[in-house]
């Protein structure tokens, strides 16, 4: 039996991220992962070697923002280890049926005078908008590289310009009842407060709606960030895939002594006298912790999966009925597309420019359209008969992708977990076959060439990955890539619940990380860092505590006399 100071369960992004700063700390670190290939949903793969090969594909995530507004890829110095990151420019590129069209740039001004083509008053309330969001997030980021229940991180983390735009946002009582309005509104409120045209809300309200909520949900007038962030800090991709960053993690790992064993799936979380203390894989195989179990996969499978129903009511009696009944997730997932492509897109009615490619395309002709791509899913709906998609050409960034000359196409289309009528039927009983998810593609991709015509004479081979196959493939609940839904009542001091918001667990020497907790699914590595603080804090607390308030008084210290 090997015994290790921590064991992480998953070798996901955030669990790296999580090893990472415990390594550095001078624990003994070993991570479990189920798959063969280290990364959850930020792997990139040569998945068909055959028809394709030599064509490298991001299996799940791709355009990389919430990573750049915190400390996580300077702070464990991933350049050294091999990421490089491609930015972005122009960010998003939406046609739209009338021959209009959205191109957004990283700068604002350029936007504007793109928008200002057909519209100089949304043009002018552009800027506006986005200098308010922006202002907006700079006041909430320090919130979301932090524990939530933390105010000494919480307030380290500000530095005079973040101060300002808080106090910018909330600072009079009229400030603070607008912001708190915004955020109970639904995204199809914001946008239709702010503007007029169709061709400039559709995408704001499609890229809204990655949160994984249609756009008429109340709550949810903070996904207007989405957009916010492509300009400042930035939407970004690995040079070689989302793989990368992964692999400039697992560089770092081993290097600090790390160790990952791949294809073990963790079966049970060993409990002795009320402490997690180890973990039994599938193969029937024990590893010890004497510090701690650290779960990268959600709580829902911890809890009610991998830990006798007794030992988790001892612990607290009211916590697996919490988690059967008030985590919400709403039967949305994911359809996932890739094609090996001969050449690139052309949207040839649009006066096409290879510069279209280089963000992400939406395909959203309205907010109606974006509407119904996701209400359809919690019906159990296929939105397939006019889908709304989000693409990305991947190869127009970073040719090395892809064999000389060719290119790749990432196609995300939002459908249901579970098919209504079908229940019981196809993979896993969700109603998910092999004919039906090819037919969706199939009218996925007619839709494309509505924009782009040659996608089909260009298309060398497919793959098309149902949400019961993804789901499978990403160990997640209903396929849900987000662990939990990203709405209000599920974040900061509720996610996943509040009693086990702060990513530690009532039962000793068990945490949390992941999509699942604080603050949230996508690419940031903010929840490994933030839980790596939480576990070294309940090591050593009044040493930890003491260090992160002198770290918190000289950075804003040393800020203020920057801006002085």
């Amino acid at each position: 039996m090997e015994t290790y100071d921590v064991v992480i369960i998953g070798a996901g992004h955030n669990g790296l991220v999580c090893a990472a700063y415990l390594l550095k700390a001078g624990y003994r670190v070993l991570l479990l992962e189920k798959r063969s290939v280290p990364g959850g949903a930020a792997t990139t793969e040569e998945v068909l070697p055959e028809d394709a090969p030599g064509f490298k594909f991001n299996l799940c995530a791709i355009d990389h923002e919430f990573i750049h507004l915190g400390p996580v890829v300077e702070e464990l110095e991933l350049a050294k280890y091999g990421l490089e990151y491609l930015f972005c420019d122009p960010v998003v590129f939406c046609p739209h049926p009338d021959g209009k069209y959205f191109l957004g740039h990283r700068s604002v001004e350029k936007t504007c005078a793109e928008i200002a083509r057909y519209s100089p008053r949304d043009a002018e309330r552009y800027a506006q908008f986005t200098q308010y969001w922006q202002q907006v997030l700079n006041a909430m980021s320090p919130m979301f590289n932090a524990p939530p229940k933390s105010i000494i991180d919480i307030a380290g983390n500000y530095n005079l310009k973040k101060i300002r735009d808080l106090v910018s946002v909330v600072g009079s009582p009229i400030k603070t009842l607008d912001l708190i309005r915004t955020m109970l509104n639904s995204a199809e409120d914001v946008v239709n407060e702010w503007f007029d045209s169709e061709f400039l809300k559709a995408p704001l309200a499609r890229l809204a709606a990655e949160l994984g909520a249609p756009p008429s949900q109340k709550m949810l007038g903070i996904g207007m960030i989405m957009m916010a962030m492509r300009h400042n800090p930035g939407m970004a991709r690995p040079k070689g895939g989302t793989g990368a960053l992964v692999q400039a993690l697992l560089n770092l790992v081993k290097t600090l002594g790390g160790v990952i064993l791949t294809d073990q799936q963790v079966k049970q979380v060993l409990i002795d006298d009320g402490r997690a203390v180890g973990v039994r894989t599938a193969n029937g195989k024990e590893y010890r912790a004497t510090k701690g179990v650290i779960s990268n996969i959600d709580a829902q499978r911890v809890f009610l999966h991998l830990l006798n129903p007794a030992e988790v009511d001892a612990a607290d009696p009211t916590l697996r009925e919490h988690l059967e009944r008030r985590i919400v997730n709403n039967n949305e997932t994911i359809l996932k597309i890739d094609l090996a492509m001969s050449e690139p897109l052309k949207f040839e009615q649009y006066n096409h420019r290879d510069e279209y490619l280089i963000g992400s395309v939406l395909i959203a002709d309205s907010v109606r359209h974006v509407e119904k791509s996701h209400t359809d899913p919690s019906q159990g709906i296929i939105p397939d008969d006019d889908p709304s998609m989000y693409v990305v050409q991947p190869t127009m960034l970073d040719p090395s992708m892809a064999p000389d000359g060719k290119h790749t196409v990432w196609i995300e289309f939002f459908a249901p977990y579970k098919i209504a009528g079908l229940e019981g039927t196809g993979k896993h009983g969700t109603g998910w076959t092999d004919e039906i998810k090819n037919q969706v593609a199939d009218r996925c991709i007619d839709k494309l060439a509505q924009y782009a015509p040659n996608v089909k004479r260009s298309t060398i081979a497919r793959r098309v990955e149902s949400p019961a196959e993804l789901g499978e493939r990403l160990g997640a609940v209903n396929g849900n890539y987000y662990h939990i839904d990203m709405t209000l009542d599920q974040m900061i001091f509720f996610r996943p619940l509040p009693e086990i918001a702060n990513y530690k667990t009532p039962i000793e020497g068990l945490f949390l990380t992941g999509a699942g907790t604080h603050p949230g699914g996508s690419i940031s590595g903010m929840p490994g860092r933030n839980c790596a603080r939480v576990f070294l804090h309940t090591q050593q607390p009044v040493t930890q505590r003491l260090r992160d308030a002198k770290e918190s008084v000289q950075s804003t210290i040393s800020s203020l006399f920057r801006r002085s």
